[in-house]
Order: structure tokens, then C-alpha cells, then sequence
């Protein structure tokens, strides 16, 4: 069975920093653009980083440039997301997703969610004032 599992979510204070960590199991997403996107209560899902296959491609939305890394090992089929300087605006559900094709590049394009076929159940961030 095919699973994205997320971790590393909580509860920090604003300008602090948190790690995302993805694990999939179940086969190797070694060769597909790996997402992040949020969703916080009562808002739709939004795009947040991706990562080409080989780790040497990345897009920001712009509301977390700067101050969010996207990053991979492929070798432990983890994907993470660096958070930093984070905002009351970052609390939401973050969830991890893989594209369906492979080798896709990653730019604009990657901002849509129907391009990912394998999603995680999500982990809770809260950034208290």
C-alpha cells in the first residue's frame, strides 16, 4: 500500500521555526515532483513548495519565500519542509503529495493539485501571536 505519512507539526510561537518530514513507503517516489500544500479552517487547500526528482529544482508560493526550504533525500524516500520565521497566517493543516507522471520540472505549473496523485493525511501546524 502507497502512504505519504507526515510528522513534525505543533504548536510554536511566532518567528520560530519548525521541520516537516514526509516518509512514503510502499514504493519509491524517487522519480516524481514531491509537494507541500496547506490548508487552513474554512480556506481552500493552497500550494506551498516543490521539489523536481532530483532535488535540484524548487517553487515557492510567494506568501512563504524566503522563509520555507523544500528538500529531499531519495535515498530514504523523504521529502521535509524547513519552516522558519514563522507567521500566525502559517497555521494550517500541511500535507505532502506526489505527482502522478515522473519527471515533471517543476515552476507555476506545480501550483495546481490535480497534478498530484498521492497524498498524506496531514499534520497540524499552529503559530500562536
Amino acid at each position: 500500500q502507497v502512504q505519504l505519512v507526515e510528522s513534525g507539526g505543533g504548536l510554536v510561537q511566532a518567528g520560530g521555526s519548525l521541520r516537516l518530514s514526509c516518509a512514503a513507503s510502499g514504493r519509491t517516489f524517487s522519480s516524481n515532483t514531491m509537494g507541500w500544500f496547506r490548508q487552513a479552517p474554512g480556506k481552500e487547500r493552497e500550494f506551498v513548495a516543490a521539489i523536481d526528482w532530483s532535488g535540484g529544482s524548487t517553487y515557492y508560493a510567494d506568501s512563504v519565500k524566503d522563509r520555507f526550504t523544500i528538500s529531499r533525500d531519495n535515498a530514504k524516500n523523504m521529502v521535509y519542509l524547513q519552516m522558519n520565521s514563522l507567521k500566525p497566517e502559517d497555521t494550517a493543516a500541511y500535507y505532502c503529495a506526489a505527482t502522478w507522471a515522473r519527471y515533471t520540472q517543476v515552476g507555476s505549473t506545480s501550483t495546481s493539485s490535480t497534478l498530484y496523485g498521492y497524498w498524506g493525511q496531514g499534520t497540524q501546524v499552529t503559530v500562536s501571536s
